[in-house]
């Protein structure tokens, strides 16, 4: 064949689009603007699966989680501040309305009477909160019970229960400390408490043998015949040879600060799974 036969042959296979033999890969450099059908299959087969899109909704989810934390731990943080500022307002005469003291737990509030020693309740075991104490029995102890004692208001007539604080184990008997059980008239402050739900795990109310594990003031109530009003006695109330007052723990379980941690680091660790799965493969 003369080299002119074979020009002729090579500009019909271009005008015509061809792929053949040895001229097929400089198609693409005769015609810049073409694309060839297997660049483009290619091309579109290195784009993630549609269900690695849906995926992506995985670390979505747990941002939006822990910022929903972040948002929590702060409503936490404001609820605390605001108990432990109610624990230093004035103290008021307890309301003659029973739905009232709803609004006003760790609200101190000061009452005069005098106790019934014979009623005493126990709740055990308990622990010494040594902040605020008034420095009275036993405080170098650390295992003991919460005295809770009926006490009957002389300005009001009614009877409710106080918690009068900490003794140690060796003088849960009222027998051990005969200089604490103060008799006639006196004045107490302490805080509102309301009834406590038994966490998991906490054993049930002994009420035969007078052994409580967690605060039932209605069952308490029921018990010693008083109205289901509780207060907790502040350290200031505390009488020689007596339970130790201020034995209230103004916290709240906060455990918002590992939840968001944990909820950012699942939201970064699968945002970058998805990366390195899905648009690493894609070819540059």
């Amino acid at each position: 064949m003369s080299p002119f036969s074979l020009s002729r042959a090579t500009l019909q296979c271009v005008r015509k689009g061809s792929q053949c033999g040895l001229f097929a890969a400089k198609n693409r450099t005769f015609c810049p603007g073409t694309r060839s059908a297997s660049q483009t299959a290619s091309r579109s087969s290195s784009l993630p699966p549609p269900h690695a899109w849906f995926l992506l909704s995985i670390p979505a989810a747990a941002f939006g989680l822990g910022t929903w934390q972040v948002q929590r731990r702060q409503w936490k943080l404001d609820l605390i501040k605001d108990m432990e500022a109610r624990t230093s307002r004035h103290p008021v005469p307890i309301p003659s309305e029973q739905q009232d003291l709803e609004t006003m737990e760790y609200r101190p509030v000061k009452i005069r009477g005098s106790f019934d020693h014979s009623k005493e309740m126990y709740l055990l075991p308990r622990s010494l909160n040594t902040h605020d104490t008034g420095g009275g029995m036993g405080a170098r102890a650390q295992s003991g019970a919460q005295v809770v004692t009926p006490f009957h208001c002389s300005d009001t007539g009614r009877t409710i229960l106080v918690n009068r604080g900490w003794v140690s184990k060796k003088n849960i008997n009222p027998a051990t400390r005969p200089d604490g059980q103060v008799t006639g008239e006196v004045e107490v402050t302490g805080l509102v408490r309301l009834n406590e739900k038994r966490a998991p795990f906490v054993p049930k109310n002994d009420i035969a043998h007078n052994r409580w594990h967690y605060r039932d003031v209605e069952a308490m109530a029921q018990i010693t015949e008083a109205q289901p009003i509780y207060i907790e006695a502040v350290g200031g109330s505390t009488v020689p040879g007596g339970p130790i007052g201020g034995q209230t723990r103004v916290q709240l379980r906060n455990e918002h600060m590992q939840y968001i941690l944990t909820w950012y680091s699942l939201s970064i660790l699968t945002a970058i799974g998805w990366y390195w799965t899905y648009f690493k493969k894609v070819p540059r």
